[in-house]
């Protein structure tokens, strides 16, 4: 598999995950009865089967007869999905199942089992209430951009990752700088020398820390964030103990009070505006060449169907989608001939009227997301969810229908 389809794949699995998410937000629970666990790659099926057990035992004493049964017929939902399962999939699992709010005084059993979920589930949770755990999920989708962590001062030095919105610390290292004040009868110029080799091989051991662990990832990050107090982190980055291609792809310096552990979170609290222009670099560079083609080259369409006619054509290079549309399109047979309409997916299919004047009934409707993607897939045309957390992101959402395409070549249509 290339790197692009590869990369296809992620984002459509991202999208469905989002869509699954979403729906399991919707569901409420008239008590505590909506169960979720989730199982990390490396946890035995059995023993999530045994803890399941325990669980239904322990159900058996909650008072209310409704919400025992409820949260007993969960538990043994999820009980009989997991005989299908020898190990968990790649990245673990996560299974929601409950009795939830159909209105009118009646509940509908739900039960869904996602697999491979966009980052691996890091530790074993049970979770019963009147909604479904969905945050750990959240922030995996949320994980976009890798970026190294780097916080030191005289004393101290911590290293780590952030992936997404987590934070990960790796490395740890003290130093054997001496104090300001002279001691020991040294003369004060031995004293200064020593101390300025002190801070050298100790900034070297940093250096040596983030390159061990940025280096072999460097292709793969968004940048790297160094934080300390002044003057610290300035001479560490003038100094350039970093390898070179590390040093490049660093975002600033910042003001960081503390540089154990939690330095690391106080460095990633201070560099969120940098970090959010590194994440939407790539969707505003993308609405920059729509714009550009829009207006100049004529080799740009939008809407939902000048921008499916130009896919079946073949000639989209870059199908742009806003993260936040949530339509559905519904496909009328007329006369043998499909038309198509795009409706708001909290909504009945309205009837279609046909070019012929004829009235009819949605033959089909499905998301136009995966609609439309399908279609791309076929063409060999990328697919790029765009933000809506920049201007030009919002605009493509709100002035274009949510649905735009940079072509190939200029179609006409």
């Amino acid at each position: 598999m290339s790197e692009q389809e590869g990369e296809a794949q992620s984002d459509r699995k991202k999208y469905e995950f989002q869509k699954i998410i979403e729906e399991l937000q919707d569901y409420e629970g008239s008590g505590t009865q909506l169960v979720s666990i989730y199982v990390p790659e490396d946890k035995q099926i059995s023993d999530v089967v045994a803890h399941v057990t325990q669980e239904h035992s322990e159900a058996a004493n909650i008072k209310s007869k409704q919400t025992r049964t409820n949260v007993q017929d969960a538990l043994t939902s999820i009980k009989d999905r997991l005989r299908y399962y020898k190990n968990p999939p790649e990245n673990g699992m996560v299974l929601f199942s409950g009795a939830i709010d159909a209105g009118g005084g009646q509940t509908d059993m739900v039960t869904k089992v996602l697999e491979g979920p966009p980052q691996p589930v890091e530790s074993f949770r049970y979770h019963c209430d009147s909604a479904f755990l969905t945050e750990p999920l959240e922030h995996m989708l949320a994980d976009k951009g890798l970026y190294g962590l780097i916080v030191l001062d005289r004393r101290e030095a911590n290293v780590g990752w952030l992936r997404g919105k987590r934070v990960e610390p790796v490395k740890s290292a003290s130093s054997l700088v001496p104090g300001k004040q002279r001691k020991g009868g040294q003369s004060a110029q031995r004293f200064a020398r020593l101390r300025l080799e002190a801070i050298d091989n100790f900034y070297q051991e940093v250096a040596e820390m983030a390159n061990e662990l940025f280096v072999p990832e460097r292709h793969e990050m968004d940048g790297v964030l160094v934080g300390g107090p002044s003057p610290t982190k300035d001479e560490f980055m003038d100094g350039e103990y970093l390898h070179h291609e590390v040093q490049d792809i660093v975002l600033g310096k910042f003001d960081v009070a503390y540089t154990d552990e939690s330095g690391l979170y106080d460095l990633v609290d201070a560099g969120e505006e940098v970090l959010a222009d590194a994440e939407i670099m790539e969707d505003k560079e993308l609405m920059e060449t729509f714009f550009k083609q829009l207006h100049n080259g004529n080799k740009a369409t939008y809407g939902f169907e000048p921008t499916r006619q130009n896919l079946v054509m073949g000639s989209v290079e870059t199908l742009l989608i806003s993260e936040d549309l949530r339509d559905d399109v519904a496909v009328y047979d007329c006369g043998g001939t499909e038309e198509y309409e795009v409706v708001d997916h909290r909504k009945n299919t309205p009837t279609h009227q046909c070019e012929d004047g004829t009235e009819v009934e949605a033959e089909k409707r499905e998301d136009v997301i995966e609609f439309l993607m399908n279609i791309a897939d076929q063409r060999g045309t990328d697919t790029k969810f765009i933000s809506t957390d920049f201007e030009k992101g919002e605009q493509l959402l709100n002035a274009f229908g949510g649905i735009a395409g940079i072509l190939r070549y200029s179609t006409g249509v």
